[in-house]
């Protein structure tokens, strides 16, 4: 994994390299960001940079033998930990390395959710067990092989219980050149006594921008197409890859259509809606709701005398506009509120039909408040 691979965080990126021109790598570092930000991939690269044979000033060289070991994640010196879903009280990370570099190399922006279907984990739940705290002692008690670091990523430390202390001595006084790389996305589920130990790189989201230039120039997204699913995924360029897969069906019109209909209070068409809704698949069901949680969201900002911050396309920042006219930012909040609890529960298996009628009432119900208020004043 080389930086130019890896989609903004160009201020990051410059500060990791310098800290390896300066000779200041510290042993355990901690990339702290929202999922689909790059940490996983920033770490890899950072990794192979700090390995390479050949340092150009500003990347790794891709050629040189560590390089292409790199490439496919099985150079002696760079070890990986991560969640896991034990079939056995012994299983370690090296039960699941095949799997893992399947994932990896296949999307370096990788989530517990993708990683969980190439695990075929079902509804188990992810940890990282004893056993592999003392295989990770086991690692990096030898010298390196090849490079001048023997390092292990540990992809999110979240899931290491109290067994996670017994990693303390190893993290605090390492042997010579070992590094350590902690991947987390929150911060708060972290052991402080690991946390303490750790210099933070916080690492933020994808900027809009970002992530629409990446769909349009590596998946010959269309503009329209790349803004929609950029302003969708919220800087999560994991969600927008799984929406890109997905399709995300020109979201504005059927969302605007609903609202619409809840705010005329039109039951008998409001029902006939929710039946269209509550056929469209989970997924979709849930891309749905992200774009109109997303788009109430820009909305708010509009009231709020934010216009500026607005990243929306012409005509739904026109739609967008006109909906300022009929709500004010209490209600915006409520519908937020309500969307936000149906996504939840769609994420949970909720009968849809029910769900989104219910959600349409609460609508109906907020949106008409609007109407009675400005009807008494």
């Amino acid at each position: 994994m080389q930086f130019k691979q890896i989609v903004g965080q160009d201020a990051i990126k410059q500060r990791l390299i310098n800290s390896v021109k300066e000779n200041r790598v510290s042993h355990a570092q901690l990339f702290l960001g929202p999922g689909g930000s790059g940490s996983l991939p920033l770490a890899v690269a950072y990794a192979q940079y700090v390995s390479c044979e050949n340092k150009q000033a500003d990347d790794s060289c891709g050629e040189c033998s560590s390089c292409r070991k790199y490439q496919k994640l099985m150079h002696p010196d760079l070890h990986f930990s991560y969640p896991f879903f034990a079939k056995h009280k012994d299983d370690t990370s090296l039960s699941f390395i095949e799997q893992w570099r399947e994932a990896f190399i296949a999307n370096p922006y990788l989530s517990l959710d993708a990683w969980r279907g190439y695990l075929d984990a079902e509804n188990k739940q992810a940890n990282i067990n004893i056993a592999e705290c003392h295989q990770i002692i086991k690692k990096l008690s030898f010298k390196p092989f090849e490079s001048a670091y023997k390092i292990l990523i540990l992809w999110l430390p979240e899931y290491l219980d109290k067994t996670g202390n017994s990693l303390l001595k190893i993290i605090e006084e390492p042997q010579p050149n070992t590094l350590f790389l902690l991947v987390a996305e929150n911060q708060d589920q972290i052991l402080n006594t690991i946390l303490s130990r750790t210099q933070l790189i916080k690492i933020p989201a994808l900027s809009y921008n970002d992530i629409k230039e990446y769909l349009v120039e590596k998946h010959n997204q269309s503009e329209p197409a790349a803004a929609e699913i950029a302003y969708l995924c919220n800087g999560n360029l994991s969600e927008a890859l799984a929406m890109l897969e997905e399709g995300t069906n020109g979201f504005h019109g059927q969302f605007v259509q609903w609202l619409r209909l809840c705010f005329s209070n039109k039951g008998i068409e409001v029902m006939a809606f929710v039946e269209q809704l509550s056929k469209m698949g989970r997924e979709n069901q849930k891309n749905f709701l992200r774009y109109g949680i997303s788009f109430i969201r820009e909305c708010c900002l509009i009231l709020s005398d934010a216009g500026s911050l607005v990243h929306l396309p012409a005509l739904e920042l026109e739609t967008a506009k006109k909906m300022t006219n009929v709500m004010n930012i209490s209600q915006a909040r409520g519908i937020i509120t309500e969307l936000e609890k149906a996504h939840y529960h769609v994420e949970r298996n909720a009968n849809p039909k029910i769900l989104f009628l219910d959600v349409s009432l609460q609508i109906i119900k907020l949106l008409n408040l609007t109407i009675r208020q400005r009807a008494d004043t």
